[in-house]
């Protein structure tokens, strides 16, 4: 668990845009909040599986993907903010991300 700062935030938003730039081969400037990984990026979920895991490690976050799909189920991501802010939730919970449901 790690508290989010804006450090944290510009950070986790560059490794985001830069991922998908490189992936999905677009400019990382055209890249913002309300672009649609899927329609616009040509992106999938596996995408997502490769980002979490690339943030588990750099963050030593200790989340099990099963609690991060119970979550995505009810909260899907489909733009490149939506995933940022998934992401800060990730982050910032852990393993506590299924508590906002309650």
């Amino acid at each position: 668990m790690a508290k989010i700062t804006e450090n944290t935030r510009t950070e986790v938003r560059e490794i985001v845009l830069a991922f998908f730039a490189e992936e999905c081969e677009a400019d990382k400037s055209q890249i913002k909040d309300n672009t649609s990984i899927i329609k616009d990026l040509d992106g999938d979920s596996l995408m997502f599986l490769e980002l979490i895991e690339i943030f588990k490690k750099k963050y030593n976050l200790d989340i099990e993907l099963k609690t991060i799909g119970k979550y995505a189920v009810k909260h899907p991501v489909e733009t490149i903010g939506q995933l940022i802010e998934m992401q800060m939730l990730i982050i910032e919970l852990e393993n506590r991300l299924l508590e906002l449901e309650k």
